[in-house]
C-alpha cells in the first residue's frame, strides 16, 4: 500500500511546535529568534523563496529582517555586509540566498559567514563538523528529507539506499547522513551521479531512492522495485499553458507510474520543498540555545 509523505502536513505541524517553544522562551524572559535573509538581484525563484521564508518565520514568531542589494553589489559590499551581521548580537542565524551573481564568489562569500549563524549549512566548519557526526548546522533539504523520515517512521537501518546526485547542498550531505551511526540512519549507501555506468541496475537493488539532479521525470518506474520507498528532491519549472500560472513544477521522479510499486513516496510540490524552510527555522532556534 503506497503512503503519500505529505511534506506541507508535516511542515505545519514543526511550525506549530517551533511556535509553541518560541512561546516558552519568551514568557521566559528569553531573546526572540532573528532570521536574517541577504538577497542579492531579483531571481524569481529566489524572490519566492526568500518570501516564503519571511512568512514562516512571522507565523512561529520569530523576527525577520531582509537586506536587499541590487545585482552589481560588489564582493566587498557584500563581504562588508556578512561582517556586519555576524556581530549583530540581536541576529542568531541569517542566510546569504544562492545563486549569486557570477562576478562575486560564493565559496568566499559563504566562508565569511560565522559558522555560529550559518543556518544554510554551507560553511565548510558545519559541513566538517557533519561528517564527524559533531552538533553542527545541517545544510536545510538533507535535514528536512531526515526529518520526514523520522516523522514517518521509515527504517533505514541496514537499507540499501541509493542517492543519485553529488552536489554539495544535497546529494553529498544526504548520503553522509544516511550512513551515520543512528536511528532513521545506518544505511548503506550508494552515490550515483552522470558518470555512474550501471545506474538501472543500482537503483533495482535500493530500498531507499534519493533523486537530486534536476533532471524533470528522470527515474522511471522500470528502474525502482517493489517497496521501494522514493525522496523526490527535483523542482524543475516547466511551461504548462493551460495552467492559470503557466507553469509547474516536475520532480525528478516520473510520480505517476512509480507511485504504485512504492511504499512511501514524496510528491513535487507538497514533499521535501516545505521542509527545507523549517530546517531553517530549527537551525535558528538551535543557534538561539547555543
Amino acid at each position: 500500500m503506497m503512503q503519500l509523505i505529505d511534506g506541507k502536513a508535516t511542515s505545519q505541524t514543526i511550525k506549530q511546535e517551533i511556535a509553541d517553544e518560541v512561546k516558552h522562551i519568551i514568557a521566559n524572559g528569553g531573546k526572540r529568534p532573528h532570521l536574517a535573509a541577504v538577497l542579492v538581484g531579483n531571481d524569481g525563484g529566489s524572490e519566492s523563496y526568500v518570501a516564503s521564508k519571511v512568512k514562516a518565520c512571522e507565523e512561529v514568531g520569530f523576527n525577520s529582517s531582509l537586506v536587499r542589494f541590487n545585482s552589481d553589489v560588489t564582493e566587498n559590499e557584500l563581504l562588508a555586509c556578512v561582517q556586519k551581521l555576524n556581530v549583530d548580537s540581536d541576529i542568531d542565524g541569517f542566510i546569504v540566498q544562492l545563486p549569486l551573481p557570477a562576478h562575486i564568489s560564493e565559496e568566499k562569500i559563504t566562508e565569511a559567514i560565522d559558522p555560529r549563524k550559518d543556518v544554510d549549512g554551507f560553511h565548510p566548519v558545519n559541513l566538517g563538523k557533519m561528517i564527524l557526526g559533531m552538533p553542527c548546522f545541517i545544510s536545510a533539504t538533507p535535514q528536512g528529507i531526515m526529518e520526514l523520515l523520522k516523522r514517518y517512521n521509515i527504517e533505514t537501518k541496514g537499507k540499501h539506499a541509493v542517492v543519485i546526485g553529488r552536489s554539495n547542498i544535497v546529494g553529498r550531505p544526504m548520503s553522509i547522513l544516511l550512513s551515520q551511526k543512528g536511528v532513521f540512519a545506518d544505511a548503506t549507501v550508494t552515490v550515483c551521479h552522470s558518470r555512474t555506468a550501471n545506474l538501472k541496475e543500482l537503483c533495482l537493488e535500493a530500498d531507499i531512492i534519493v533523486a537530486a539532479l534536476g533532471k524533470p521525470k528522470f527515474l522511471k518506474a522500470d528502474m525502482v522495485k517493489q517497496g521501494t520507498v522514493i525522496i523526490d528532491v527535483g523542482t524543475t519549472r516547466v511551461d504548462a499553458p493551460d495552467t492559470k500560472r503557466g507553469w509547474q513544477l516536475i520532480g525528478d521522479v516520473d510520480f505517476e507510474n512509480i507511485a504504485p510499486k512504492c511504499s512511501y513516496i514524496t510528491p513535487v510540490p507538497g514533499g521535501v520543498g516545505p521542509m527545507t524552510i523549517i530546517s531553517l527555522l530549527q537551525n535558528t532556534l538551535k543557534a538561539v540555545k547555543l
